[in-house]
């Protein structure tokens, strides 16, 4: 290698050491500019020292690193005073805990309400079928319960006799034409009715010129037979219930509501019912009534709901799960997530203006999804956080235990005794806490005239001697005048103060 070779490399070698060592101090500059920067940007606000937000206790006087965690110093701020009413967070330090704030806002929610069900009769549709005489039972055309009629099918054929003679005698009087048997003839038709039959009827036997003693019983209304009192060759009495037959075109579902939560229903609320023997279909209803009656055991209201049966699928006794949805109504609402439930209170975090949070008693109401009502505590526009409340709390326990600190750094002068009490300090020789007795090897009490002396004390709380133990140097205030049995009245006691 020639020397003009070896000139070359080293002045290359010396611009890079210059170009290196430029860029060094630069980005010197610019890192102590920007610090410089910030502390500026920071003089806005009085800085009164850093602290480590783990050891609040050690305060220094300039920006760094802490020597205890691996962590930048705080600044604590002369505006930052303690505040019962809330804390304040600086921008950066919310937007790096991720603290998310929603509004409170007027809407509506219609909570479901789920509840189990049983199918019923709906006895609104129950009719008996009852004779309007005395008689016999002669032939059953329907002879089970349960078994199914239609509308006009014959139930039962009866032979009543007292029929026979009062229509024996109405048609022998019909036959004559004379004006006297047509009125008598009148009455015995009126007869015929009384005694049961029915308009239809006593045509019936015009028409056939016969007396007709047996009658046949129809179903008024298509249903089941839910009740069957009647068996062929029976005597039976008028008023006697032979058949109850039960409508299914409508059944009742009836519901049993957590008294609780009866106040979100009411009448004419639509209802989804789903039957465990139907899985896949839903049928739609409407709440015909809430019964005026709580049971006792189980502390529920029942809920009637009407639900119409064309095919007559829905059985009297199956289970049902019913959905229903109450009216919904104009509501203050907030993120549930933004409650926060400690068992005595609810409470939310307020966000205000320039970084300030403040905790809000709240009073809640119902919940529906992710929303819920707030009663009292909260104004619509306002802003709550729903994420990071619990850092917010640790940063207004931090502030507070700086508080304290502050508190107890600051000297404090001591209080004034009452008037008559004089102050001494010695060193406890004997406590005797059951009898509210002390001993006390004291010094000189100028303000009594006292020299130093070992002496007994009567103490006025007792529970102050749990506080001292013989060999401790205590201050005390005593009364100038003995009680009425000689013993001078010790009234305060204190680890006394390094002279």
């Amino acid at each position: 290698m020639n020397r003009t070779t070896i000139t070359v490399i080293g002045l290359v070698a010396g611009i890079a050491a210059g170009a290196g060592a430029g860029y060094w101090y630069g980005a010197r500059d610019i890192s102590s500019a920007s610090r410089t920067s910030a502390v500026e940007g920071a003089g806005e606000r009085k800085i009164l020292y850093w602290y480590d937000p783990m050891y609040p206790q050690h305060r220094f006087n300039k920006p760094g690193k802490s020597p205890f965690m691996d962590m930048q110093l705080v600044p604590k701020y002369a505006d930052e005073a303690a505040d019962p009413g809330g804390v304040t967070v600086s921008p950066r330090v919310v937007q790096n805990l991720g603290i998310r704030t929603a509004e409170v806002k007027r809407g509506s929610i219609a909570p479901k309400l789920t509840a189990v069900a049983s199918v019923e009769y709906n006895e609104r549709s129950v009719v008996l079928v009852q004779p309007r005489a005395n008689g016999f039972i002669e032939r059953l055309h329907v002879r089970a319960p349960l078994d199914p009629v239609r509308q006009g099918a014959p139930l039962v054929e009866m032979l009543i006799p007292d029929w026979a003679a009062a229509q024996e005698e109405y048609l022998l009087l019909r036959k004559h034409g004379d004006a006297a048997s047509a009125d008598l003839a009148a009455a015995a038709r009126q007869r015929l009715l009384l005694l049961g039959m029915s308009d239809a009827q006593v045509r019936a036997i015009e028409h056939a010129g016969a007396p007709q003693p047996r009658i046949t019983l129809t179903a008024p209304i298509s249903g089941v037979v839910a009740e069957l009192g009647a068996r062929e060759g029976m005597t039976v009495s008028a008023g006697t219930t032979l058949f109850r037959i039960a409508g299914l075109g409508t059944v009742w579902v009836v519901a049993e509501i957590p008294e609780a939560q009866a106040g979100q229903l009411v009448p004419g609320s639509s209802v989804e019912v789903r039957l465990p023997a139907y899985p896949n279909e839903t049928v739609k209803g409407r709440v015909s009534a809430i019964l005026p009656e709580v049971n006792a055991a189980t502390r529920t209201i029942r809920a009637r709901v009407e639900v119409a049966n064309p095919r007559g699928r829905l059985k009297p006794g199956m289970y049902a799960n019913v959905a229903f949805a109450p009216r919904a109504h104009e509501l203050l609402l907030v993120p549930t997530e933004a409650v926060i439930r400690t068992g005595e209170r609810n409470v939310v975090i307020v966000s205000e203006a320039q970084g300030r949070f403040r905790v809000a008693e709240v009073e809640t109401g119902m919940e529906s999804g992710s929303e819920t009502e707030i009663r009292k505590g909260l104004q619509a526009g306002e802003r709550v956080v729903v994420s990071g409340q619990f850092l917010i709390d640790s940063e207004a326990s931090l502030r507070s235990t700086l508080g304290r600190l502050e508190a107890s750094a600051e000297p404090q002068k001591p209080a004034a005794p009452p008037a008559g009490a004089h102050r001494g300090r010695g060193t406890v020789t004997a406590v005797d806490a059951a009898k509210g007795r002390l001993e006390l090897d004291h010094e000189p009490i100028p303000s009594m005239k006292w020299p130093a002396m070992k002496m007994g004390f009567v103490v006025s709380d007792r529970g102050v001697l749990a506080k001292v133990k013989p060999g401790d140097t205590v201050e005390f205030t005593m009364r100038g005048e003995p009680d009425t049995s000689g013993d001078y009245v010790i009234d305060s006691i204190a680890a006394a103060r390094p002279k």
